[in-house]
């Protein structure tokens, strides 16, 4: 310090010159320090979101979450490790310590679930796994609107905009929110189902069995090799009447005797609207 000032006293120019530019470069600088409402910060926390339809809180902690947890809970570096298990939904959030690479954690959270999904429930869709980013925020809604059904509409935003959309620079996930979508409706009456006295997961077990592609194996012919499938999806409609449910006294009963199908729509489950106007929007 005593140098310091002894080159202040003796040079007191070149040191207001110093004080001059320190100060000139701090005003520069603090006029273009970033500012971000949400600051780019990348937790080390994922996700894993399964979806069980159909099923009840107490089935998806018990079937799901509880089977997620058990398998990542063995990851070097975890912080905290809870779940959220509603209606139909599982929600897995692993916390990892601050010195842990979240890239490294994520792939760490993918190997252990793989591990686990063939002891999931038949029905569970495949977990999506996820990492917790603020900046995951929507930046672009877009409302489409056109004088056809909505189901019409649904699918042209899923299949056309949303996968163009996808392909764009930038762009990290598109979401469709509102509309209709398609879904094969099997009908039941229940008067005519106990009357054969066939149970419903009957019913449904006969569908399902007959409503798939089946591997055949592969046929050897020489130096090439061919793998064989049955195709077995049913792409017109008006084939589920004709499904076989159950046999009895020797006698077949099909979908169209104990109730129908309609090409119809899935349950709305979010709904959206422009200028009062039920609507799909991304």
């Amino acid at each position: 310090m005593q140098k310091l000032a002894e080159i202040c006293i003796r040079r007191p120019v070149f040191a207001t010159n110093i004080i001059l530019a320190l100060v000139v470069v701090g005003a520069a600088s603090y006029f273009r320090l970033g500012v971000d409402r949400f600051p780019s910060v990348d937790l080390p926390t994922v996700s894993v979101r399964t979806v069980l339809p159909g099923a009840s809180p107490e089935e998806v902690e018990t079937q799901v979450s509880q089977r997620i947890e058990e398998a990542v809970n063995t990851i070097e570096g975890i912080y905290e490790l809870r779940s959220i298990s509603g209606p139909g939904t599982s929600i897995v959030i692993v916390t990892f310590n601050l010195e842990r690479d979240i890239d490294a954690a994520a792939q760490d959270v993918r190997d252990r679930v793989a591990t686990v999904l063939r002891d999931l429930p038949r029905d569970a869709e495949p977990p999506i796994i996820s990492k917790f980013n603020n900046d995951l925020s929507p930046v672009m809604t877009i409302a489409l609107s056109a004088d056809r059904p909505l189901r019409e509409l649904t699918e042209l935003a899923d299949k056309i905009v949303k996968r163009q959309l996808e392909r764009s620079e930038g762009v990290g996930e598109v979401r469709v929110v509102g509309g209709l979508e398609r879904a094969i409706n099997i009908w039941i009456d229940a008067h005519r189902l106990a009357a054969y006295q066939i149970p419903i997961t009957a019913v449904r077990e006969a569908i399902v069995r007959q409503n798939a592609d089946i591997p055949g194996g592969n046929v050897t012919a020489g130096p090439r090799e061919q793998t064989l499938r049955t195709m077995g999806r049913i792409t017109d409609p008006k084939r589920f009447d004709d499904l076989v449910i159950a046999t009895i006294n020797g006698m077949p009963i099909r979908v169209r005797d104990i109730g129908w199908a309609e090409d119809g729509t899935k349950e709305q489950r979010s709904f959206a609207r422009l200028n009062g106007l039920p609507t799909v929007t991304l």
